[in-house]
């Protein structure tokens, strides 16, 4: 197959994957070996496919693809570096979940940015003593026990971030410690034309709700306060209303049924304390007679004879 025609094969693959899946992970894939690559696409074969390639084919690709979806525009900013894309129909969580768990452990290389801290344990190292200068170099505090050299105490050699030097690879190899792990990240999500973050697939639907409440509460407080209705605050205003017409009715002659008990009320507040204890006595007298009854009915089941007569 020509070059050409072999940009020609990935375009229509690009153009059918973006046709058949409605989401898409953007990928990180530095330090992810071939062997690993072909792992993560056994794990999401049937849920997901990845698709790797040049990024100055992939960006000519979409390019060519933005007139017909416009929304494809917002790929372009995140096509640089060591990507690919993994598209899919299914859960996102999950597909998440699969592509970042495939992770490889590796040895630490000279001049290779540190993804994470590196500590050096305490302990015995089964190395001879004549290696101790090399410790004292890195400034790892050791001391000799039969025979070998032994780590005093933890020690932090790399941090995260920065660049692994010579003699801290060596050391790491020494020690047979491989301090860090490699796999796919996922950089950005692109889901029914929106682009997000990944971390947005760990926000609980409870806190989703909770901001939305939030929100609606804010534009309730924001519409009365301007006088402008929206569908968050014509409940508002239309309860307000209603305690504007009981407290007309209340100050004129005017009455409708809402306001005939309330206006009873104001006019006579007596009556209405006498009959809630009446209301309360009657509720605690209905047990009591109910346990009269039942010794009554006990009595009569022994027909007025005791137990010796």
């Amino acid at each position: 197959m020509s070059k050409r025609e072999s940009k020609a094969a990935y375009f229509q693959k690009l153009n059918d994957y973006l046709n058949t899946y409605q989401s898409i992970f953007i990928v990180n894939v530095d330090n992810v070996s071939s062997n690993q690559m072909h792992q993560i696409r056994v794990s999401l074969r049937g849920e997901a496919t990845v698709l790797m390639g040049k990024n100055t084919m992939v960006r000519r690709a979409l390019k060519g693809l933005i007139g017909e979806r416009p929304e494809l525009e917002k790929l372009l900013n995140f096509v640089k570096g060591n990507i690919g894309f993994v598209f899919t129909n299914g859960d996102l969580k999950d597909i998440r979940t699969k592509i970042v768990s495939n992770r490889v452990a590796a040895p630490a290389r000279a001049g290779a940015v540190a993804p994470a801290d590196v500590i050096v344990p305490a302990g015995n190292t089964g190395m001879e003593p004549g290696k101790t200068s090399f410790f004292q170099a890195l400034g790892i505090p050791t001391k000799i026990a039969r025979g070998t050299i032994e780590i005093v105490s933890d020690v932090s050699l790399v941090q995260a971030g920065e660049k692994v030097g010579a003699s801290e690879a060596t050391l790491l190899n020494m020690l047979n410690i491989s301090p860090f792990t490699y796999g796919m990240g996922v950089v950005q999500v692109f889901d029914k034309g929106t682009v997000f973050s990944p971390e947005v697939l760990d926000v609980e639907e409870s806190a989703l709700v909770g901001k939305l409440m939030s929100a609606i509460r804010e534009i309730a407080s924001i519409s009365l306060a301007v006088g402008y209705p929206t569908l968050a605050s014509v409940p508002h205003s239309v309860i307000n209303g209603y305690k504007n017409l009981l407290a007309v009715s209340v100050a004129s002659d005017y009455t409708f049924p809402g306001s005939e008990q309330l206006k009873e009320f104001i006019a006579n507040p007596d009556a209405f304390a006498v009959a809630a204890p009446a209301a309360a006595a009657a509720e605690s007298s209905a047990p009591a007679a109910e346990e009269k009854a039942e010794e009554e009915e006990s009595e009569d089941e022994d027909m007025g004879f005791g137990l010796f007569d």
